[in-house]
């Protein structure tokens, strides 16, 4: 073991988009890879358990598509993972994780015995699926559903029901394994709830196409960097944290930048709890990295 200068490598960006039915996930999905691939979609590949809508699309390019049939079991999708790997696919799309969700879901309410021993069952085999994503040679676009539900908008001087989006159907807290998260509603508007790239956080809406993807391939391909460009990528993704479990795991996620990136993970803890996020700017957080002297110490 030896100490070495930090660097932000060249990266495979692992990427989710969360929305309702008829938000236009699977769309959006291959726009991003043809970006990422620029317009190249031999090296694209969509895993689809969406009954076959991948072909619906066809007319984007010529993409690969990989059609799995139940049960969605974390095994299976393991290896239709590395047959794309195999085929040298550069951008694997996974539509969708909810699938996969569900079958486990079901799988551990058929067990007999104790609820909770019977968690840690299921929980290593949708560890072993979300690690084979994390760890993938290549760029992984994976899409979830959300629970839905309906609100009324006044329009026109009417109420009118409109379609929303609540919950991803997945593990609690999967999003942070995640560089970019997606959220898109109805109307095909993305917002950025999550993002270590720092390209699209607290930026307004807009419609996913070839040229979103593009730039965050030119991201994932701007390797080496400074230590002090890897802290504000941290600190970007301290600032869209929104939960105390959220910045533990951030915490935990970077062992090498603790001692740095403490004090900016309390001030964010401090916020959170008193449901005031806006009372601490975001640039007084990334301001902190900026001070080479700010008192950080080893004691938590």
């Amino acid at each position: 073991m030896k100490l070495r200068k930090s660097e932000r490598k060249q990266a495979k960006i692992k990427l989710a988009l969360q929305g309702s039915a008829g938000s236009g996930k699977t769309y959006s999905s291959l726009l991003l890879a043809k970006g990422l691939t620029n317009g190249d979609f031999s090296k694209v590949a969509i895993i689809d358990t969406e009954n076959r809508s991948a072909d619906l699309y066809a007319h984007l390019g010529d993409y690969s598509v990989l059609s799995m049939d139940a049960p969605y079991s974390s095994e299976k999708y393991i290896e239709a993972i590395d047959i794309c790997l195999e085929a040298k696919m550069e951008v694997i799309v996974i539509d969708s994780l909810s699938h996969c969700w569900d079958y486990l879901l079901d799988v551990h309410s058929k067990m007999p015995g104790n609820s909770f021993t019977n968690w840690g069952k299921i929980t290593p085999r949708q560890n072993a699926f979300v690690n084979k994503i994390l760890q993938s040679n290549a760029h992984i676009i994976s899409t979830m559903r959300v629970k839905q539900d309906y609100v009324l908008n006044q329009k026109n001087g009417k109420f009118v029901p409109e379609k929303v989006g609540l919950k991803a159907i997945q593990r609690n807290d999967l999003d942070y394994e995640f560089t970019i998260v997606f959220d898109i509603d109805i109307a095909h508007q993305a917002k950025a709830t999550k993002d270590r790239s720092g390209l699209f956080i607290d930026k307004p809406e807009f419609v996913i196409n070839a040229s979103t993807g593009k730039k965050i391939r030119e991201w994932c391909d701007n390797g080496t960097g400074t230590e002090q460009e890897m802290l504000t990528t941290i600190a970007n993704e301290i600032i869209s944290c929104t939960t105390i479990s959220g910045l533990h795991h951030i915490y935990q996620k970077y062992p090498d930048y603790q001692t740095k990136i403490k004090d900016t993970i309390l001030l964010r803890k401090t916020a959170i709890e008193n449901a005031a996020s806006q009372v601490i700017p975001n640039n007084q957080i990334i301001e902190q990295f900026k001070n080479k002297d700010n008192g950080i110490s080893d004691n938590k």
